[in-house]
């Protein structure tokens, strides 16, 4: 199957901010202790990180000369756009891990004062 070069730079875009928006959401779930829909956007994020990163290998596997040559700036913002959401998602999925360990302390916390 031919891919054009534009069509997988803008599936690099697309799917790499799609990554990024979802990640977002599931950091403002977890700010509110919604575990569930955080995990649940950390997850949908995954999946289009996965989509993108299935569309830099297509991009990768091009054998025309021309493009490998001369990249376009669309063609390096795409790669950049991708490479920048899987850095957003896993920091996200720390800052999401911190808020669970967060919450389990505030709950050791109020067990604690309820004995005193």
């Amino acid at each position: 199957m031919e891919i054009q070069v534009e069509e997988a730079v803008v599936k690099l875009i697309l799917h790499g901010g799609n990554t990024r928006r979802e990640a977002y959401k599931a950091i403002d779930f977890a700010e509110k202790y919604q575990f569930d829909e955080a995990d649940k956007h950390l997850q949908m994020a995954q999946d289009q990180f996965q989509e993108g990163h299935i569309w830099q290998t297509k991009l990768v596997s091009i054998r025309d000369s021309e493009t490998v040559a001369h990249p376009s700036f669309l063609l390096i913002h795409g790669q950049d756009h991708l490479m920048t959401a899987q850095a957003e998602l896993q920091l996200a999925k720390r800052i999401v891990e911190q808020y669970k360990h967060q919450q389990r302390l505030e709950e050791r916390l109020t067990t604690l004062e309820n004995q005193a």
